[in-house]
């Protein structure tokens, strides 16, 4: 009978070298690390790019919205963070292509420089068939990085002869269309686009009342607004300190009607009072730099900043929502009463805090009194103006 081999702690045999256990390992965790970092941050962008664009600002807050949903149904914060790995594909092809464009934008500049001195010259024609060559190349690199995965390294490393291969591999364009299409598909933008639709009509309706109530107390006179003010300041504390949770329950079931299903919201509240607490907190405490933003009217050059801004201050609001949610349903008794009332008493304040901001907003704002229909830590993260 043949020798086990020796164990691993054993020493290697004479004449043989130490292998080093677990160094590819290693290397392939830590870039598997940083491909989920850069793909955080291209999520990010993507999310404030879409939330100043009107229409595709629906696909932003699908996608929050779907953060609470999925965490409050595993209850796994780390559930949430939803298409990262696609989101470093995305801004792996935008970063690689504008590596890769440089060389155009230089032999652009001498083709415009020598159109400048000499138009019509030899040199300005030759730099010119210099130009159309290089795009042509550019436009080919590309897409042959595209085709084998999009990563920065595809784009700084063509790899010619893999890709005269490939143009020999018969059905290469077929293969090509499928692998696309897969990918979009995965990307499940219509369900987005319908679940922030939805959630917002369902925020909407829920924040038309009193914020329209403070809408028209801003042009009653000063004994009237008071009173108008205060009615409407009510309802929105109210609708303030449930509907972060109705929005989670609503995303959790894909139910319309759950943005409505107040009895419940409350019933899940008596479940986990502190979790609701602190959720809350920071969903309405994130908001408020929100609304400072918006004391300056800000460059069109520089509306994407505020909105990436707004993602990160919503996002880890939406992580909370959800995983007080899901701390409610894997409860089946209601906490003690103590916990319970300690929660009222601290949501109260920090409502009423919030209703203060909103109410404030107006004589702070750019937007006037127009500012009040921006309910960032509700809708969208771009003011509701720009739907």
């Amino acid at each position: 009978m043949s020798e086990p081999p020796p164990l691993p702690s054993q020493p290697p045999p004479s004449g043989e070298k130490p292998v080093v256990v677990g160094k590819k390992g290693f290397v392939r965790a830590l870039a598997s690390i940083l491909d989920w970092l850069f793909g955080f941050v291209a999520l990010l962008a993507l999310l404030a790019a879409c939330s100043v664009v009107p229409v595709l600002n629906f696909l932003s807050l699908g996608y929050l919205l779907n953060v609470s949903g999925t965490i409050a149904r595993t209850g796994r914060i780390r559930d949430g963070f939803i298409g990262v790995r696609k989101a470093s594909v995305i801004g792996s092809i935008a970063a690689g292509t504008w590596l890769v464009v440089w060389p155009a934008r230089l032999v652009s500049g001498m083709w415009r420089d020598a159109e400048l001195i000499a138009p019509g010259s030899s040199v300005a024609k030759a730099w010119h068939a210099g130009l159309v060559a290089v795009i042509v190349v550019v436009i080919a690199h590309i897409v042959w990085a595209c085709v084998r995965g999009g990563k920065i390294r595809h784009f700084l490393w063509p790899q010619p002869l893999r890709f005269m291969h490939w143009l020999r591999t018969p059905e290469k364009f077929g293969n090509l269309q499928r692998i696309v299409t897969e990918y979009v598909v995965a990307l499940r933008l219509p369900f987005y686009f319908w679940l922030g639709l939805r959630g917002f009509v369902g925020a909407l309706a829920w924040l038309i009342v009193p914020v329209g109530i403070l809408l028209i107390a801003t042009k009653l006179p000063l004994g009237f607004s008071i009173l108008v003010s205060l009615i409407g300041g009510i309802l929105l504390l109210l609708v303030a300190i449930h509907l972060p949770f109705l929005q989670a329950r609503f995303a959790q079931t894909d139910r319309f009607s759950a943005l409505f299903e107040l009895r419940e919201v409350r019933r899940l509240f008596h479940r986990a009072p502190l979790a609701f607490w602190v959720s809350l907190l920071v969903t309405l405490l994130f908001a408020v730099p929100l609304y400072l933003l918006k004391i300056e009217l800000t460059p069109r050059e520089l509306a994407w900043l505020p909105s990436l801004l707004f993602v990160l201050f919503i996002f880890p609001a939406r992580l909370l929502t959800g995983w007080a949610m899901s701390r409610a349903t894997r409860h089946e008794q209601p906490r003690h009463w103590f916990w319970r009332w300690t929660a009222r008493l601290g949501i109260v304040p920090v409502g009423l805090a919030y209703v203060i901001v909103v109410y404030i907003t107006p004589y702070l704002s750019w937007n006037g009194t127009w500012s009040l229909l921006e309910q960032h830590a509700f809708l969208v993260p771009a003011p509701l103006m720009a739907l």
